[in-house]
């Protein structure tokens, strides 16, 4: 029985993956989907086979258990990178690039010495339209000083003469007005920290269309559905093995099951508040995004968690921060009840000193962590006193790994929530700075906690976040606050309980 589970679990998921691998990257890649479908399935494929031959007498080695897991996202990546394929150009671009390459370009004025000498190629400007885009900047607003052409995009450099907002609402109605959707207005800031606009092609209203010319959909509930569906099956199966229930158990008398829905169900509670956070504030700041879809995984934790996509640009550091900081504080807002409550039902064991891992959920040293610690008091009292650990109820475990959640996507690095929210806060120098002293930190981590070893590959791995289009505005007081907040509780959730503190607990 157990067999033939793990085989319905892992094709239902095989056959999910094939789909959004299909959807998602046949048109940015010439590789072939069953490739980047084979690799990806490779890390569960393994474990299942070695799972089903040795089952729990033989523990796999490291090296096989991990490696898998670290190597095939980088060949996934390499293989999607070694054969991309270019943003094609919309129709009507390609004739207006073809009549524009019958110009006698002598007659138009020559791009600066220090531009590209076939830019014209690439994004092309006659006189006239170089003209009209001078037009678009207001003395008042913007002083334009000169036009430097790059291979992909336009820089308009000059003085900024008002509010960094108005600026860039003035001067990008102005050039919708007189190019329609042709350019995206980027408004950034330069190395020495001054203002500069950018007009680079709308590869974004390509891309929300299909072939046939419509808008592509974005919301696909039944795929939302059924990847729901399948991962609450994987993650309850889950429950029931951290639960210590079998399938002779759980036949012999059904209501077992409520063990594995008190794992299943709070954690998809938890993953859903964090997605649906980010989907309805994209969708307040009218940012085209996905539904949230769960990653089921008939391994593990039952889930790789849950996505939410982002289909058009960001318009300002304040949405950026918005809805980057929704995800975190979102799923914090039911993990924190769930796991109190979760761990007033765990058990007190003692601390298994051969064992004092994270991921050690029968006997969990709550002191690594001082958020943790102080939770862990919360709910049993004078129960948990120096030399015990914890037995995690199921629910206690989903709601720790909400904790762990949280923790991860506040890391201040690249394309992870931390990393957009200090990106808004910062700036985007300063936030580059601040993610790559993060990964040298946790690497140094990793070397003296072996567990954090997988989040320092990751975060060195990790690509670097998208700027928003007014990259140059800054937040108000009450954001910068709530960004400082979520470094705190990042670190809180990290460093261990001071020994003062704990000895006044009784920890």
């Amino acid at each position: 029985m157990e067999f033939w589970l793990l085989i319905i679990l892992l094709s239902l998921t095989s056959y999910l993956f094939f789909f959004l691998l299909k959807r998602n990257l046949s048109k940015i890649t010439r590789t072939p989907i069953w490739l980047l479908w084979s690799i990806l399935m490779l890390p569960p494929a393994i474990w299942v086979t070695w799972g089903l031959i040795y089952g729990n007498d033989k523990p796999m080695p490291p090296a096989l258990a991990i490696g898998p897991f670290i190597i095939c996202p980088i060949v996934y990546w390499w293989l999607i990178q070694s054969q991309k394929i270019e943003p094609e150009v919309k129709e009507k671009e390609k004739e207006k690039e073809r009549d524009r390459s019958q110009l006698d370009l002598s007659k138009a004025k020559q791009p600066p010495e220090n531009s590209p000498p076939n830019i014209a190629k690439v994004i092309p400007i006659d006189t006239e339209e170089e003209a009209t885009l001078r037009d678009c900047f207001p003395w008042g607003t913007y002083y334009l000083q000169r036009i430097d052409y790059r291979p992909q995009a336009i820089l308009c450099l000059g003085k900024l003469r008002t509010v960094p907002e108005e600026a860039y609402n003035t001067i990008k109605n102005n050039v919708e007005k007189a190019f329609g959707d042709r350019y995206l207005v980027l408004f950034q800031e330069s190395l020495r920290g001054q203002p500069f606009f950018a007009l680079v092609p709308n590869v974004w209203e390509k891309k929300s269309r299909s072939v046939s010319g419509r808008e592509e959909p974005l919301t696909r509930p039944i795929l939302a559905l059924s990847l729901m569906l399948v991962t609450l099956l994987t993650t309850t199966n889950a429950g029931w093995e951290f639960a210590g229930i079998t399938l002779k158990q759980l036949e012999s008398n059904p209501a077992l099951m409520l063990q594995g829905l008190y794992y299943s169900i709070p954690l998809m509670l938890i993953f859903a508040f964090h997605e649906f956070s980010h989907y309805l504030t994209a969708i307040r700041y009218k940012i085209r995004a996905t539904l949230p879809y769960f990653i089921p995984v008939p391994l593990l934790l039952g889930t790789f968690g849950a996505f939410t996509q982002m289909r058009s640009p960001v318009p300002n550091r304040k949405a950026l921060f918005d809805v980057a900081i929704a995800g975190p504080y979102g799923g914090l807002i039911v993990t924190i009840p769930i796991f109190i409550w979760g761990l007033a039902q765990s058990t007190v064991v003692a601390i298994d000193p051969d064992n004092t891992s994270i991921l050690n959920f029968d006997a969990l040293d709550p002191r690594f962590s001082l958020l943790l610690s102080l939770l862990a008091k919360i709910a049993l009292g004078s129960q948990l006193e120096p030399g015990m650990a914890i037995d995690l109820h199921p629910a206690a475990l989903a709601g720790y790994i909400g904790l762990i959640l949280a923790a991860f996507n506040l890391m201040p690095v690249g394309q992870l929530d931390g990393g957009h929210i200090v990106h808004a806060v910062f700036g985007q120098r300063m936030a580059l700075i601040i993610g790559q002293i993060t990964i040298v930190l946790t690497l140094i981590l990793a070397i003296v906690k072996r567990d954090f070893v997988i989040w320092g590959l990751f975060l060195l791995f990790m690509p670097a976040g998208q700027p928003a289009l007014n990259d140059v505005t800054e937040l108000n007081n009450w954001r910068d606050m709530l960004g400082l907040l979520s470094l705190v509780i990042l670190l809180i959730i990290l460093l261990p309980i001071p020994p003062s503190l704990a000895g006044f607990l009784n920890l």
